[in-house]
This record gives structure tokens, sequence and C-alpha cells, in this order.
């Protein structure tokens, strides 16, 4: 993986040492820019800069390869969170099937990223059904139909304009009859300007809750790594409505600054439990956070 602006920070934070020798305030402030550049938002950025002030007093840190070194183990020391780490594996239920509700606004890679779930579960011989719940529009039903094929996954769908929590329900039904491992439903792309959409959500919510016996396993949020700080409105829009478990963070792949990652854990105190890391259907990957970290420095050092 290549991040844009953090190959930036990489050789930034070298060529700040050359002919300084020392951890000034001019350092910390470049230092502060580039962070910021790369989608790390003002007050994550504080946090990691307080973080090294206080390694540079205490360990005494001299060159580019040290300071380097600590603010990979402050962003890893993020993404391990406590109130992260317990939650970061994909919760499965021992009562069949384990229902994922997958949310987020049109355009993030929503219904491709439903459809690489199923393929990464199918690779691990397991059985999965998709629920259309996107009834809002015609074409989100096809384009989930198309996926299915393409996994071979069995589908639950209704007509454009019925009710989404309906094909949730009949989805949960037919998973459990069909001996389903998993059911991932889809939702229509919520906007925070449509209350109607809102309330629809909810409604899947009560009605997966009911039939389940319990809430669903996983609500997982679909962000665009590459839309930074609007990522991050986004979600906390999201979760003032619903009980938002995790993130599944697309187009990972070149194109995103990397920064944004730090962001959302930090800011959200949520897991980013997958990431999408390109088109094709086995391009998704459960997130390493240590091995994100050391790819945001190392690669960018080859």
């Amino acid at each position: 993986m290549r991040f844009g602006l953090f190959k930036n920070l990489v050789n930034k934070v070298k060529q700040l040492f050359t002919g300084r020798g020392v951890i000034d305030d001019e350092f910390y402030e470049e230092l502060e820019t580039l962070l910021i550049q790369s989608d790390v938002n003002i007050h994550t950025t504080e946090r990691v800069l307080e973080d090294l002030r206080k390694a540079v007093r205490e360990e005494r840190l001299e060159n580019s390869e040290q300071v380097l070194d600590r603010l990979k183990r402050s962003l890893v020391s993020i993404l391990t969170d406590p109130a992260i780490a317990d939650k970061q594996a994909l919760k499965e239920s021992s009562n069949s099937p384990t229902l994922y509700l997958v949310v987020g606004v049109n355009g993030v890679g929503k219904t491709t990223s439903i459809a690489k779930m199923a393929n990464l579960f199918a690779k691990r011989g397991k059985k999965v059904i998709l629920a259309a719940g996107d009834t809002f529009r015609a074409a989100a039903i096809d384009q989930i139909e198309i996926w299915a094929q393409r996994t071979q996954t069995e589908l639950v769908k209704h007509g454009e304009g019925t009710d989404p929590a309906a094909v949730v329900f009949d989805a949960i039904r037919v998973g459990r009859s069909r001996g389903a491992d998993y059911v991932i439903a889809d939702t229509a792309g919520r906007l925070h300007n449509r209350s109607n959409l809102m309330d629809e959500l909810k409604k899947i919510y009560r009605v997966s809750e009911k039939e389940l016996g319990r809430a669903p396993d996983e609500i997982l949020m679909v962000l665009d790594a590459t839309t930074g700080q609007n990522a991050l409105s986004q979600a906390k829009t999201f979760m003032n409505v619903v009980h938002v478990t995790g993130i599944i963070l697309t187009k990972l792949d070149g194109t995103a600054k990397g920064g944004i990652v730090i962001t959302l854990a930090n800011e959200l105190k949520l897991p980013i439990k997958l990431i999408g890391v390109g088109e094709k259907a086995q391009d998704l990957e459960v997130f390493d956070p240590v091995k994100f970290v050391n790819g945001l420095f190392e690669a960018e050092e080859k």
C-alpha cells in the first residue's frame, strides 16, 4: 500500500533533521501540517504530537529514525486502544445465522463490500445469504443480484419500493431454514437529511432483533477512505441513529492518504474491521492495525 501524502511525511521527517540537529518548535509545526495533510484531523494530530513531545523529553530522541519509530508506535497505540482491540474481530453468533447489517451512504462501495464479504466467507467454506435490503433503488437490487451470481451466493429480494425490513426478516428465516452461517443485509444509502430513511433503518434493526431474539451481530458502516474528513462526519451521523459496531473502509488502495484510518479510530473508538484494497471480489482484507501502520512507513522507505 502507498498512501499519497504519507509518503511525503516519511521523507519530510528525514529532511527536517538535515542541518537542524535538534527537535524544535518549528519541527513540530511542520510535522503537524504534514499529519493534517495526510487526513489525520487536528484533534488526533494534537494527541500524536503530545505523545512525541513527551517521548523526546523522556527518551531523548535524537534522529529521524527514532522519531519515525516513535510516531509508528503512537499510531499503533491509537489503533489498538483497549476500547477498540476487544471488538476488532467480527462477532459471530453461536446461534446461526449470524446477521450483519451493512449501512452507509450511496457511492461508498457498500454493495461491493457486501459481495466481497460473501466471497471471503465462501472461501472459508461458509454458507451465506444476501438480503437486498436497499429497496429504495431498483439499480441497487440489480447490482447485488449480479454480485450474488458472481459469488454463487443465494439472494433474498423483493421488488423496488417494498418494505426493506420485510426483506431482512425473510432473509433471516431463509438463512435459518438453509442452515446458513451468515446473513448479510444491504440497506439504502442513508443521508442525514432523509429522516424517513433513518426511521427505516431503525425499523430494520427492531424487526431483526425480534426475529433473531438478539440484536444484529454487527452493524457495519461502510466509509470511503478517499473522502477524508467527510467520512468522519458520515460516521457520526449514523452513530446517532443506530449502534454501529465497526467500520468497513473502502478504496484504501493508493488514492487514500492513510491518515483517515487513525482519525476514525481515535475519534470514534470504533474498530476498522475490514478494508477494501481493490475492485475485485477478493480485494477485501481483515484489518490488521500493526500491519497497516508498518505499511504506512515501510512501504514508503523502499
